[in-house]
């Protein structure tokens, strides 16, 4: 499991440490874990975890939806040949984040206004 995102707002810690960190406690994973610590926007998460994902058979890329969708699109920019192996991730679970989820939408579209309409089009491999 390859986990992306360095430090901000502030925080000694990188997102991708605290990521990893925990699934390995609260989640018991106890798989081979990469870190990419160095990133700050989803275009860098994608750039910078390109060089992991080379040898690869699958790509799951799993987010919040509209993160998760972004940076699907971003890998089809930067290495088409990658996204060729993307398989479907479970973005939506019920009733996760009930009490931020309008405002998370809110965020997510914002966000996605970068991309073109055709890649903020849901398609099998991003579900």
């Amino acid at each position: 499991m390859i986990f992306s995102g360095g430090a901000v707002g502030g925080c000694g810690a990188a997102e991708a440490q605290l990521m990893a960190d925990y699934a390995k406690s609260v989640l018991k994973f106890d798989g081979t874990v990469l870190l990419e610590d160095q990133s700050a926007t989803t275009w860098e998460n994608i750039t910078n975890v390109i060089p992991l994902l080379e040898n690869v058979d699958r790509i799951k890329i799993a987010s919040q939806p509209a993160h998760a969708l972004k940076a699907r699109a971003y890998l089809r920019r930067q290495r088409p040949d990658l996204a060729e192996r993307l398989v479907r991730a479970d973005d939506y679970r019920p009733g996760e984040w009930m009490a931020v989820k309008p405002l998370l939408a809110l965020y997510g579209l914002w966000t996605l206004r970068g991309l073109k309409a055709d890649e903020r089009k849901v398609s099998l491999y991003s579900l």
